[in-house]
């Protein structure tokens, strides 16, 4: 195949080469779309994704400089795979940061007991917990009112520039370094907690009373009054915290604009 592409190269030099960017530059943003936030999503069909690629790959093509991918290239398959990886690493390293809402979303809905209320996908074609779906949605449209959607073009703009198209060596140091991962992953957690912490709290104060109540008065059925205080307190205290945090998913947000 290689040979081929060369003989190519040789009768046609300079549509080979913008075609040849074309189709690299295609292959790093497919790679992207599959993991980066927002575009990820399979609410997107498949061909508005390709669609999507497809129109910045013509705008971003003659900017790349397409004369120099085929002095430099050694292997245009390996070229294709290294930029589909490229671009799928950048990809999850922003998704990362959306994962914490998720991650709290999913700690107040168990917390709840809200587990059993699921609906069905259309898109997925899978069940789907109502609630941590609405605070997901809500974190997305955060996401996307404070420019996220800039940020992730920044970020694939300047993947150009830390690894070329005719690139044969990905830069993990550049990256994706052991300090950039660490703290994207333990602020997973941390923000998880920080969004669930007042459900939390409550539950844990509600369970406190009931276990308090089945020791004083053994014949109150403490179990199925669970049932029926936990969703009840937890919309209550989700109703007043909301306000507070939409501001604090954004500042997560802000916090992170400098790294993707």
């Amino acid at each position: 195949m290689d040979n081929l592409l060369q003989e190519l190269v040789k009768l046609f030099p300079q549509i080979n080469a913008y075609i040849m960017t074309g189709f690299l530059v295609f292959c790093r943003l497919l790679g992207f779309f599959r993991f980066a936030p927002v575009f990820s999503r399979k609410e997107i069909p498949g061909m508005v994704k390709i669609a999507f690629a497809i129109l910045i790959t013509f705008v971003l093509s003659p900017l790349l400089s397409p004369e120099q991918v085929m002095e430099s290239t050694d292997s245009f398959v390996l070229s294709i795979l290294l930029n589909f990886v490229v671009g799928a690493i950048i990809g999850y390293m922003a998704r990362l940061i959306v994962i914490a809402v998720d991650c709290g979303a999913e700690m107040i809905n168990m917390q709840m007991g809200l587990t059993s209320a699921t609906t069905l996908d259309p898109s997925s074609s899978s069940q789907v917990s109502i609630l941590s779906n609405i605070i997901a949605l809500m974190g997305i449209l955060i996401f996307i009112n404070i420019g996220g959607i800039y940020w992730l073009f920044k970020a694939i703009m300047r993947s150009f520039d830390i690894f070329p198209l005719y690139a044969v060596q990905i830069p993990l140091a550049k990256i994706a370094n052991m300090d950039l991962l660490i703290k994207l992953s333990s602020n997973t957690l941390y923000m998880g907690l920080q969004i669930a912490s007042p459900v939390l709290l409550a539950t844990l104060a509600q369970d406190i009373i009931l276990g308090v109540i089945s020791r004083t008065a053994p014949q109150v059925n403490v179990f199925q009054l669970s049932f029926l205080f936990k969703p009840v307190l937890g919309a209550a205290i989700m109703i007043w915290i909301l306000p507070m945090l939409m501001n604090v998913i954004e500042q997560y947000f802000i916090s992170f604009s400098n790294i993707i």
